[in-house]
């Protein structure tokens, strides 16, 4: 049952990883084109430039869910390599409900009365031709934390997996990470 539901949990990581590799594809075209237009045409516009940041934002936020459960975020692995995978396992385990899980809901619950309040007033940009509905992109943060916790639930079913011994661990070479 644990390893149908860490599919269902990777499922969902990777349409997130899919999304953000989109729009990732998105904000190439939109930089490209205003670009274009601003060195060739002499006509920029602020709201492609908003856009580009925007774009970048949803990739990073969204990509964190995926990065989650891809196994890339960052950690020190100075102690970590040297672990056997069931004590890697419960590190990770242990990490994500001490710590990933209790500030994602702490910046869930943080961000939602600036997204609230984003939407009350109206918010648009402060520059002329920039972008209006400010809210939306301000809502893309908990959305994210959200969505990354879904990915965490399923990184614990994974090193759950391990631990028990039902999955192999992912093998980390030095030569697949140096360029």
């Amino acid at each position: 049952m644990l390893l149908k539901l860490e599919k269902v949990f990777n499922r969902f990581s990777n349409l997130m990883g899919w999304i953000a590799g989109f729009l990732n594809l998105v904000m190439l075209v939109n930089v490209f084109y205003d670009a274009f237009m601003r060195y060739f045409f002499r006509s920029g516009s602020i709201a492609l430039q908003e856009m580009e940041w925007h774009l970048f934002s949803i990739v990073f936020l969204f990509g964190m869910a995926y990065c989650l459960k891809e196994d890339g975020h960052v950690r020190v692995d100075i102690l970590y390599d040297h672990f056997s995978p069931r004590w890697k396992a419960t590190v990770n385990i242990a990490g994500t409900l001490l710590f990933m899980i209790p500030l994602s809901i702490l910046i869930i619950e943080g961000s939602i009365w600036y997204v609230h309040e984003a939407y009350s007033l109206g918010e648009i940009s402060g520059d002329p031709g920039g972008l209006t509905q400010r809210w939306l992109i301000k809502a893309v943060i908990p959305t994210s934390f959200v969505f990354l916790i879904v990915s965490a639930l399923g990184f614990i079913v994974h090193n759950i997996n391990i631990f028990r011994g039902i999955k192999a661990p992912p093998i980390h070479r030095i030569e697949d990470v140096v360029l």
